[in-house]
């Protein structure tokens, strides 16, 4: 069901795509047959080209102010632990360090808490993730 339905989606982009290539070569060839008999068929044919250019102008504007985002109010996910630690230990150095070595007294007296620990701390899926 899916795979017929994605094949007929790619059937309508593509029949849409070559008719509007038809549209495209239609309307630059009255642009050309009726700016030709006034000013030459060299002049007629810069002609198209200029209307071409200005057409792709004015679809790549659209299309990047579409895709640019406006001024919207950014939101942020909340940081996760590691980031949290980072910043931590960024600001607060003395601390971090005490940590580091507060950390290194568990490892040594009780590996088991250390290693169940550092298997919750590994296990922790980041938030947004989609997954449970």
């Amino acid at each position: 069901m899916i795979l017929k339905r994605a094949i007929l989606i790619a059937c309508a982009v593509s029949a849409l795509a070559s008719a509007s290539g038809v549209f495209i070569f239609a309307l630059a060839f009255a642009l050309f047959a009726a700016l030709a008999p006034g000013v030459g068929p060299a002049l007629a044919a810069a002609g198209v080209a200029g209307a071409t250019l200005i057409v792709f102008l004015i679809v790549a504007l659209v299309a990047v102010l579409t895709a640019k985002p406006g001024a919207r109010r950014k939101t942020f996910a909340e940081p996760d632990m590691t980031t949290k630690l980072l910043a931590l230990a960024r600001d607060k150095p003395i601390i971090a360090a005490a940590a580091l070595v507060a950390a290194g007294v568990i490892a040594v007296r009780n590996p088991k808490i250390m290693a169940g620990l550092v298997a919750t701390f590994m296990a922790a899926k980041p938030p947004g993730s989609g997954k449970a």
